[in-house]
């Protein structure tokens, strides 16, 4: 990568790109070409932004409050892409956009998150007050990485969120989407790929799945052709400060969805049962109990669908159905636990909007794993199964998760608090697990309210490595005693990861490597 002297000054030409009116075909026939534009943030996002403006043609600066040398990875990330790099805690972040024609940032970096740095905060809010007083000659239009992908995709998308399930609720839609062969599917979003850079591809013809969290609804200007939820409980208080600011937050895909879309909505949340009269867009409403009328339900064991409508794009008129509506036995779906019958409904529901036929949709469900770091069996070692939740930082997360397994059951948990309420998590785990592991910051606190609510064993840790080590011994124990496996050794941590981990994916690495260790250790021992 070529990277520019810093005190270089981008091209100018023309002025403030109007983004009302720049479409896809556009930017791939050089509407940015010679512009500078300046992208804010240089991790994953910022990263996939700077890709996608080089090869369009655009002068790319990007700022980063890190250090040059913090940054090595996502310069090499670029390959030979030349740009302009301001970063450190010394550079003014208005230097950044200073002549720009358009400033693009990561979900993360947004003036009204008290979580963004507080200069790039202060720096970013004049930009944007600036930009709101009606001076658009002169003052660039900030827009996030996924909000342009939604202004810029030609293909009908698809938005998941909710508090907890939005990622496997992504991903098998995704899956029972791409059971139509004529109909590529795309996948990212929040989980963890980018889709600026997939745009070239992109055509009508596509299905676009975006995973979107709370950090990334607030910054959408556009809405997707469907919205789909699968709950709305507490989450990101220190990002947004109230539970009421938190559910405003996640009202915005179905404010937003477009009016010949649909609306796929849990009528078992009462927060997302409400959604229903925020837009214009149909309706597809599904429950783990008898469906109503033009939604999805189960009866007799069977995720059965109840009249409903293809979306205008894929035809209209009613979806094909079997007799009865049926379309799979509940036990076919490979992941387990009440909450994934629930996000199988809202996938499969989404299939059926967009005319997937209902055979395929089994097929395609049934064949579906799950999603690592999601209640993802990484394996069983004497009778001991090893779980990765990792993604279970919230405690209804973690409900769902204790309840999708049989006793006995010894919970790792512990992390960075949340800063939201336990709930009945603490009586959750005593009455579900036998014992927990805790790490982490949060482990003293964990360990006062589990014991409180009767929990019998609470052990602390320094390190993964133990706890999963200290968790494999009281579950062997807990066979050896007599009681009737498998036992199950479950990672849900009810807790951020930042304290010991990267992130949470790091964490259910260490988790992983830890079990693997000591599968490794046991076979040694075998082998003696």
């Amino acid at each position: 990568m070529t990277v520019m002297a810093i005190d270089r000054e981008p091209a100018h030409t023309g002025g403030p790109i109007d983004l009302d009116r720049l479409t896809l075909h556009d930017v791939l026939n050089g509407a940015l070409a010679g512009r500078p534009v300046t992208v804010l943030g240089f991790a994953r996002s910022g990263i996939a932004l700077a890709r996608f403006l080089v090869d369009a043609g655009a002068n790319v600066t990007i700022y980063d409050g890190r250090p040059a040398s913090e940054l090595g990875a996502a310069i090499a990330a670029l390959g030979e892409r030349p740009i302009r790099l301001l970063a450190g805690p010394d550079v003014d972040p208005s230097l950044a956009w200073s002549g720009s024609h358009l400033v693009l940032t990561s979900p993360s970096i947004n003036p009204d998150y008290p979580t963004t740095e507080p200069r790039l905060r202060t720096a970013l809010a004049a930009l944007v007050t600036a930009r709101a007083t009606g001076n658009n000659r002169s003052v660039p239009a900030v827009v996030s990485e996924p909000d342009l992908v939604l202004r810029l995709c030609p293909a009908p998308t698809i938005g998941v969120t909710g508090t907890k399930g939005k990622t496997t609720t992504s991903s098998l839609a995704a899956a029972v989407l791409g059971a139509d062969p004529s109909h590529p599917v795309v996948l990212g979003g929040n989980i963890g790929l980018p889709l600026v850079e997939r745009l070239p591809e992109l055509t009508p013809d596509h299905r676009v799945v975006i995973e979107l969290s709370e950090l990334q609804l607030p910054t959408l200007s556009r809405g997707t052709t469907v919205a789909v939820y699968t709950n709305v409980t507490s989450d990101h208080l220190d990002r947004h400060g109230s539970l009421d600011a938190y559910r405003r937050v996640k009202r915005r895909l179905a404010e937003l969805v477009q009016p010949d879309g649909a609306l796929v909505l849990n009528l078992d949340d009462p927060i997302v049962a409400d959604y229903a009269g925020l837009a214009t867009a149909a309706v597809v409403p599904y429950r783990v109990d008898r469906p109503v009328p033009g939604g999805l339900g189960v009866v007799d064991g069977w995720i059965v669908a109840a009249g409903v409508q293809r979306l205008a794009l894929a035809g209209g008129g009613p979806a094909a159905l079997a007799s009865g509506g049926r379309i799979m036995p509940v036990d076919e779906l490979a992941v387990p636990g009440r909450h994934n019958i629930s996000n199988a409904l809202a996938a499969i529901g989404t299939a059926l909007l967009f005319g997937v036929a209902p055979d395929a949709i089994r097929r395609a469900a049934s064949a579906f794993g799950g999603v690592e770091h999601r209640l993802e069996t990484i394996g069983t070692i004497d009778g001991v199964r090893f779980v990765n939740d990792s993604q279970g930082t919230q405690p209804d997360a973690v409900i769902a998760a204790l309840r999708a397994f049989e006793a006995p059951i010894v919970l790792i948990a512990g992390g960075r608090s949340k800063g939201v309420d336990l709930g009945n998590l603490p009586a959750v785990v005593a009455g579900r697990a036998i014992a927990a592991v805790l790490i982490g910051e949060s482990a003293p606190a964990l360990a006062e309210r589990f014991a409180e609510a009767g929990l019998a064993r609470v052990e602390r840790a320094g390190s993964m490595d133990e706890a999963v080590a200290v968790a494999d011994a009281i579950a062997r124990d807990a066979l050896a005693g007599g009681r009737e496996g498998p036992a199950t050794v479950l990672l849900s941590p009810a807790a951020a990861s930042f304290d010991m981990f990267a992130d949470y994916a790091a964490r259910g690495d260490a988790f992983r490597a830890a079990a693997a260790a000591l599968a490794r250790e046991r076979a040694r021992g075998a082998a003696r």
